[in-house]
């Protein structure tokens, strides 16, 4: 309820300020970034420690079509995941919105304008900026994440002192959490940003200068920039295949993420605890209506159809749902006389 609390008003502010993509023509662009950023969120990378991390992509839509967008993406891809998937849970729904749709996005582009401040917009120091506001963005989230799961085992107990949650405690979900993301699925963050920012700087300058308003483009000196070897549409295309087909790699990593255990797979005698927590036991389950469960068919044959299936399938209802808000907006707009 919290986290619902906190997200409603900034998607009521989002959904004001969405109409100015709208106005810009960028809505197929903000449903391809929406689409992506589901894929990538979808990647789960394995780690060392036998479990998985996974990238956002919510920076590089801050820095294209501005962190109002990004807030519309995420959460069209991260309530999409929850409702069809069982990815994130629908409980849960208002805190990830906070973490990974509002904190990331502003975080990050916050921190990419500091960098890349007074630079033109071919700048090498906006790539470096793209990606360290990634990195900063996706640890941001991780670390929010961290504090607000390993908070609830002194907030929420039974009158025996029991967690009726989470049985994580701080000194835990943090290193848990930032581990991960600092070592690994930051860097994948902040490669995925700047890689984004360079190859538009060079194949499509005029999406970048979206949400540059007043910046030059380049130094009156800098030599005119080489084409491109694939066209934005077409590297576009080939990202989402490739990414699509790789998805099923998650799969190779033998455990769950952090926090992501079911209730009768939790390991109670390490965390102290004799029974599963009530709470926790209690809204197990509480959204069965999934598409496709945990990317995979119900009866668990075929996982690596089933993962690719659901890839496909999201992309698709993804990029169908941002088009159709557009469409709506556009239409509900007053008429200029």
């Amino acid at each position: 309820m919290a986290g619902a609390a906190v997200a409603l008003p900034v998607l009521a502010i989002a959904s004001r300020r969405f109409t100015h993509v709208v106005k810009t023509r960028n809505v197929p662009t903000l449903a391809a970034f929406s689409a992506i950023s589901f894929l990538v969120m979808m990647f789960n990378v394995p780690i060392p420690d036998g479990t998985t991390a996974h990238a956002v992509g919510g920076v590089v839509i801050a820095i294209c079509l501005g962190p109002w967008a990004a807030v519309i993406a995420l959460t069209v891809a991260l309530l999409l995941q929850a409702l069809l998937f069982g990815d994130g849970g629908v409980l849960s729904f208002g805190v990830n919105v906070v973490n990974l749709a509002v904190l990331l996005p502003f975080v990050g582009y916050a921190t990419y304008r500091l960098i890349a401040r007074g630079s033109v917009l071919t700048s090498r120091r906006r790539v470096v900026a793209a990606a360290v506001g990634g990195y900063v963005g996706l640890n941001v989230a991780a670390l929010a994440f961290a504090i607000e799961l390993g908070i609830q085992p002194d907030l929420f107990t039974s009158a025996s002192g029991a967690p009726l949650y989470s049985p994580y405690h701080l000194s835990q979900t943090i290193p848990a959490m930032m581990l991960a993301h600092l070592l690994i699925a930051g860097v994948v963050e902040a490669a995925l940003t700047g890689g984004v920012v360079a190859y538009l700087q060079r194949a499509n300058l005029p999406l970048l200068a979206t949400n540059h308003p007043g910046v030059p483009l380049a130094r009156a000196d800098r030599p005119g920039a080489r084409r491109p070897l694939l066209t934005p549409r077409s590297a576009t295309l080939g990202f989402i295949l490739t990414m699509v087909v790789l998805t099923p790699l998650g799969l190779l990593a033998p455990g769950e993420a952090f926090g992501e255990d079911a209730p009768d797979e939790l390991d109670l005698g390490s965390l102290g605890l004799g029974a599963i927590p009530h709470g926790l036991e209690q809204y197990n389950g509480f959204w069965s209506h999934t598409l496709l469960g945990g990317y995979g068919f119900a009866s668990g044959d075929h996982p690596v159809v089933g993962y690719l299936l659901s890839a496909v399938v999201g992309i698709s209802v993804v990029a169908m749902v941002i088009l159709a808000l557009g469409s709506l907006i556009r239409t509900r707009r007053p008429t200029q006389p």
